[in-house]
């Protein structure tokens, strides 16, 4: 399982032991257990009653229906939103305060597909009908509502692209 891995650190610990331990793989496990049990079944009712406490008690709004790829890491957790219509793909870190939603006028209405070993830092903001590219980096507190090219570091309120050396050495665990 790519998310045991991106949250081990590379060390052999078990799945119940990190589940156990760690808030932020719990909540992934679970939303995992949800996204692929049936609604009605025995392990598919006792899982999204769970996964409801534990979004409660940590402050994720991602539903379990939300498409997101392996090795999603939450470096912190609280106060993250996620558009259930959105995108995420593999490798993505997501810290504390992210909110990725959805505009609902206009050209950019829609909500963001982001690509591979994205890393989103605290308190940023993604919205809209647009593609973030592989390998991006999203500084904390930038305000980002248009499509970023792969390998670029966006940073400010708007956001601009400053550098395309890409999100080198903050995606661990691979």
């Amino acid at each position: 399982m790519k998310d045991k891995k991106r949250y081990s650190d590379g060390k052999r610990v078990s799945t119940f032991a990190l589940f156990r331990r760690n808030p932020c793989f719990r909540f992934i496990f679970l939303f995992r257990v949800c996204a692929f049990t049936k609604r009605f079944s025995l392990v598919g009712v006792v899982a999204r009653i769970w996964f409801k406490h534990v979004q409660r008690r940590f402050g994720f709004q991602i539903p379990h229906t939300t498409k997101i790829g392996g090795g999603l890491f939450f470096s912190h957790y609280g106060g993250i939103v996620v558009n259930p219509k959105t995108v995420i793909g593999e490798n993505c870190n997501i810290a504390q305060g992210v909110t990725i939603g959805q505009i609902n006028t206009g050209e950019k209405a829609g909500c963001p597909v982001i690509g591979n070993q994205v890393w989103i830092g605290p308190n940023a903001v993604v919205v809209g009908k647009i593609t973030i590219g592989d390998d991006v980096l999203i500084a904390p507190l930038s305000y980002v509502n248009f499509d970023v090219t792969q390998g670029s570091v966006v940073m400010g309120n708007p956001a601009k692209i400053v550098s395309d050396k890409g999100s080198f050495g903050y995606i661990n665990n691979v």
